[in-house]
């Protein structure tokens, strides 16, 4: 037996949940894996799993098993690394997730960057608005906006976007103009869908007053693309992330509302599964996210003569201290 690859393909089969989906992310099949399994079980005289037709669990000491053979394969992975020409030329496939709304705007050109630098690590992204499982569905790092997720994962700090309230004039001109936020209310709507309270906007005033305003509509969508095209299209009033904005508010599709008043700042976070066992490839392209952020934050800052370490908070921290809402 292979003990390397038994203990491999144990940490897989815990992390995937099931021996199927396990063969599939090491290319292998669901008996080789049942076999390698077996194999450390009889070696190590202990049940690892209980299996049932319905789903597997870790036994006691298959916990403390799984719990010292995810650093084991993670001290020798470091090992390789140490050694290897993978230290000196990160390789590989990163998976990646982002938002729609970073997608092209942001994460694009940052990642055109970063294969420029390092030509032997490939990219494999899926753009989706929902908080997908990262260990479930075998993704090495997401980028998000506001909420981070389940608790377990590790977050770093990328930056901010600031969420601004828009409408086109010519809904302006039919239903008229907002003058103060409780005027929202009286208006129609359109909503992100995966926001925590997407009927609740939140405003702050010139005096840092926040104003919570309950609003309804005829819309209400998991893309912000969508979301704005509707409010150009004169459907009623959106609140997007200002780098959104920017083109249409300067070509006059969509005005800002209520300009005195401000929306909420997002935190915008890289998050990933495990801080201590980050790959090499992956740890590399974290530090290139934030370095490339803050770069653009800054030139944003100094724009508004802003400074653009004003209220940042850690640059990384566990999920249970990083949940926000949009």
């Amino acid at each position: 037996m292979d003990r390397i690859s038994a203990i491999q393909a144990f940490v897989r089969v815990v992390e995937a949940g099931s021996f199927a989906r396990a063969a599939q992310r090491l290319r292998s099949s669901t008996s080789s894996i049942s076999r390698q399994i077996a194999a450390l079980e009889q070696h190590l005289g202990a049940r690892l799993l209980n299996r049932t037709t319905r789903k597997l669990s870790l036994t006691e000491g298959g916990q403390a098993f799984y719990e010292r053979s995810v650093q084991l394969l993670g001290e020798l992975e470091e090992a390789e690394q140490l050694v290897g020409a993978v230290a000196a030329t990160p390789r590989g496939t990163i998976r990646l997730t982002c938002p729609r709304n970073l997608a092209a705007r942001q994460v694009g050109p940052v990642i055109a960057r970063f294969a420029a630098r390092h030509p032997s690590v490939r990219f494999d992204v899926t753009v989706s608005d929902a908080l997908v499982d990262l260990v479930e569905e075998g993704f090495d790092l997401a980028i998000r906006v506001g909420r981070v997720g389940a608790e377990g994962l590790v977050a770093r700090r990328l930056g901010q976007v600031r969420l601004t309230l828009a409408a086109a004039p010519s809904y302006l001109r039919a239903i008229g103009t907002p003058r103060a936020p409780s005027d929202l209310a009286g208006h129609r709507a359109l909503t992100y869908a995966y926001a925590a309270t997407p009927n609740l906007w939140r405003l702050m005033g010139p005096d840092g007053t926040w104003h919570d305003v309950r609003v309804s509509g005829p819309l209400i969508a998991n893309n912000d693309e969508l979301l704005m095209a509707s409010a150009i299209a004169g459907l009623g009033l959106v609140m997007v992330p200002q780098f959104m904005l920017e083109t249409e508010l300067a070509a006059h599709h969509l005005v800002r509302v209520l300009p005195g008043y401000e929306g909420p700042l997002l935190d915008t976070w890289a998050v990933y599964p495990s801080r201590r066992h980050l790959s090499a490839k992956v740890r590399l392209f974290v530090d290139h996210l934030v370095e490339s952020f803050s770069r653009e934050e800054g030139q944003v800052a100094a724009g508004r003569g802003v400074s653009p370490g004003a209220g940042r908070p850690p640059r990384s921290l566990s999920t249970r201290a990083a949940k926000g809402a949009r």
